[in-house]
Parts: C-alpha cells; sequence; structure tokens
C-alpha cells in the first residue's frame, strides 16, 4: 500500500495523460469531492501567502533604514531581488527532486527553510553589525522556500515558437512592472511628500489593498470584455494603461521635495553585551524615540534639481498601473495557455516562470540603481520606454497569437 502511495504522488497532477491508471475510467464523486476540497485548499494557501508578502513588502525599506543605517535604495533593490533569485535557483531543483520523490518532500523541506527564513528575518535588528547582509540572505531563503515543485514534462511539438517566445517577454515585462512598482512606492512616497517610516507603510499599505479590489472588479470586466474584441486587442489596451500611468508620474513644474538636511551617520559598531541582546530580542525595531529625519536625503543629488511629484499625479498613477498590470498578466498567461493548446504544458509553464522570476530579479535591481543615482525623471522615463518597445513586439508578433486550434484550422484551409 504504501509503495502505490508513494507512486501515486509521482504521477501528473492532473492525471490525464495515457499511461495514467485513471486514463480509461470516470471520476468518482468521492474523488471528485477529494479534489475540489485540494483546490480550495490551495486557494486559501495562496491567499494566505499574498496576504503575508504583501505586508512584507510595504516594511522592507522602513525596517532595513531601522536595522541598518547604511542601507540606501540601491542596496533595496538587491534585498527585494534576492527572493525572487532564490525561488529561481530552487524552483528546478526541488522540481527534479518530486520527479524522483514523493512530492511531500520537497514540500516539507520547503515550508521548513520558509518558517526559519521568517524566524531570522524577524530577528535581523538583533546582530551589532551587518544587519542588511542578514536581511539579504533571509529573503533569499525565503525564495527558496516558495519555490514551486511543477512537474517537468516531455514538450510538444508543431507550436509557433516566436509566439511563445514572445509572450514570454510580454509576461517579463509585465512581472517587470510590477517589480519596479513594489520596490519604488515605499522609497518615493517617503522622499516626495515628506512620510514617516510609519506612514509609508500605512498609506501604502491602504493603496496597495485599493488595488486588489480593484484587480478583482478588472479580472471581471477583462472576463467578459475578451469574449467580444478578444484577448491580443485587452492586452495592447493594458500595456498602453501601463504607459500612460508612468508618463503621467513625470516629475514636472516648480515645486521641490522637502530636503532631508542630516548628518552622515556615525557607522562606528557600539559594544553590545550578552544582556542587551536578550532584551533587545523581545524589543521591537520599530521603537525607536528619535524619528528620523523626513524628506528627500541630500545624499541623493537630484533631490536638489527635480521638481515633486504631487500627489494627484501618484493617486492619478497608481489607479492607471493598478488597471494595466492585472490585465497584462491576465492576457499573457491566457494568450500562453492557448498558444500551446490542450497538451502537457509543463516546461513551456516552467519557462514562463523563469521569464518571471527574472524580471523580479531585475526589476528591483534596475530601478534601484537608477533611482538612487538619477531621480523619478530618468527613472519612469525610461520605464515609458520600455512600455513602448514591448507594445512594438506586440504589434509584429499580433497575428501571431492565436489558439494552436484555430492556427491548425488556418493551416487545413
Amino acid at each position: 500500500m504504501a509503495d502505490l502511495r508513494i507512486e501515486g504522488e509521482r504521477e501528473p497532477l492532473l492525471g490525464d495523460t495515457p499511461g495514467n491508471r485513471e486514463w480509461d475510467i470516470l471520476e468518482t464523486e468521492e474523488h471528485y469531492k477529494s479534489r475540489w476540497r485540494s483546490i480550495r485548499i490551495l486557494y486559501l494557501t495562496m491567499f494566505l501567502s499574498s496576504v503575508g508578502f504583501s505586508i512584507v513588502i510595504l516594511s522592507i525599506w522602513p525596517y532595513l533604514q531601522k536595522i541598518d543605517q547604511t542601507a540606501d535604495t540601491r542596496f533595496l533593490g538587491w534585498v527585494i531581488a534576492s527572493y525572487s533569485l532564490g525561488q529561481m535557483v530552487a524552483s528546478p531543483i526541488f522540481g527534479l527532486w518530486s520527479n524522483y520523490r514523493p512530492r511531500k518532500e520537497p514540500l516539507v523541506v520547503s515550508i521548513f527553510i520558509s518558517v526559519a527564513a521568517n524566524c531570522l528575518y524577524a530577528y535581523v535588528h538583533i546582530p551589532a553589525s551587518h544587519n542588511k547582509y542578514y536581511m539579504l540572505v533571509a529573503r533569499g531563503l525565503l525564495g527558496i522556500g516558495a519555490a514551486s515543485t511543477d512537474e517537468i514534462e516531455v514538450p510538444q511539438g508543431n507550436i509557433d515558437q516566436v509566439a511563445v517566445v514572445a509572450i514570454n517577454v510580454l509576461f517579463f515585462v509585465a512581472l517587470f512592472i510590477f517589480a519596479v512598482f513594489e520596490t519604488i512606492i515605499a522609497p518615493l512616497t517617503m522622499d516626495m511628500y515628506a512620510w514617516t517610516q510609519e506612514q509609508a507603510v500605512l498609506y501604502n499599505g491602504i493603496i496597495l489593498a485599493a488595488l486588489g479590489v480593484e484587480a478583482v472588479v478588472i479580472f471581471v470586466g477583462v472576463k467578459l470584455l475578451s469574449k467580444k474584441i478578444g484577448e491580443r486587442a485587452i492586452l495592447l489596451g493594458g500595456l498602453i494603461v501601463v504607459w500612460v500611468g508612468f508618463f503621467i508620474l513625470l516629475p514636472w513644474g516648480n515645486q521641490f521635495p522637502k530636503i532631508q538636511w542630516e548628518d552622515l551617520h556615525n557607522n562606528s559598531i557600539p559594544n553590545t553585551t550578552f544582556g542587551e541582546i536578550i532584551i533587545g530580542l523581545w524589543k521591537s525595531p520599530m521603537e525607536d524615540d528619535n524619528e528620523r529625519p523626513t524628506g528627500c536625503s541630500i545624499e541623493q543629488a537630484w533631490c536638489l534639481y527635480t521638481p515633486v511629484i504631487h500627489l494627484a499625479q501618484f493617486l492619478t498613477s497608481v489607479v492607471l498601473i493598478g488597471v494595466g498590470y492585472p490585465v497584462c498578466n491576465l492576457m499573457s498567461y491566457t494568450l500562453y495557455s492557448k498558444v500551446l493548446g490542450p497538451k502537457p504544458q509543463g516546461v513551456y509553464m516552467g519557462w514562463l516562470t523563469a521569464s518571471g522570476s527574472g524580471a523580479r530579479i531585475l526589476g528591483p535591481m534596475f530601478i534601484s540603481q537608477v533611482y538612487a543615482h538619477w531621480g523619478p525623471r530618468w527613472a519612469f522615463s525610461l520605464m515609458c520606454g520600455i512600455v513602448v518597445l514591448t507594445i512594438t513586439l506586440l504589434g509584429v508578433v499580433y497575428r501571431r497569437l492565436i489558439a494552436l486550434s484555430v492556427r491548425y484550422g488556418r493551416i487545413q484551409e
């Protein structure tokens, strides 16, 4: 019996491939209920995981500033990118592991890694020095714990490879946009509007919660709209909306942000006793009587000559990007699935996952470096350029982004 259970665990999850023991039999009522129970559990797991991710991503920048005053926005990009880097490296390892061993093994190991990484993240303020590097390691371990264990299957032929590559690029840009937005929102609002760390976490949390509600409405609307005008037109419209959102973010006018005039930080490391370390375990890193100065840091030279991004600009841009991003993300998935057809898609979906992970690695690194050196004008101008190139690519391959069944129907005609 144990061997049968292990053998069952190693079978593809969908159970619809030739040679499967259930290939030639109908699904029983008990199996149907069990399958949907598992699906609902996965829904709940993904929901809780997304909630936790949203909470952490908003607090990374204030938390990083609290635990290590030597950290800047450039290092923030590395911290955020380390999550996706860990996920991208570990995903094929866990996938290979699950091919030769029961799926429970890599799942249990990934859960333990996630728990350990979260514990490390919670106490990175304890060491006397190098705290930012402990956070970097913690985020990387969290990415490893979040690595997927998708099965690797044999790729099918007769697929338009140009369309496949194009959609991977489109999906990369969609995730790149999201990575840029989630990385820059905290430092941007703190620089432009002199928000404190607590205000940045609270107000940006409210903004992202509103965007979540907006995304639900968008998903419902897109489902109805796609039946009338098709997925390709909706994807094009989503990219145009995103471009308008970044264009609106460009600074203009004669008003400048509040400058944060502060002395250079003293980087000397104080001696810490064992008793102080124990006390520190119970003390929140956010408990600080001396509030940090607010405004745009004088260490960023562009603060002196770059106009402020007005709050109305920012909120309008957020709404537009909140419309465009979910549209681009959903339509990329939909078109990709249709281009591949009804056959097993394991390898191709693995490429899509790797594309998204790469975007979430490069996005934070790109925006944090450009923003720190040249400011929001250059950062968002370059984003507008990237979106324009993506729209051009979509126009070039527009006629090739069709379902596999439609493609074969045209060949037969």
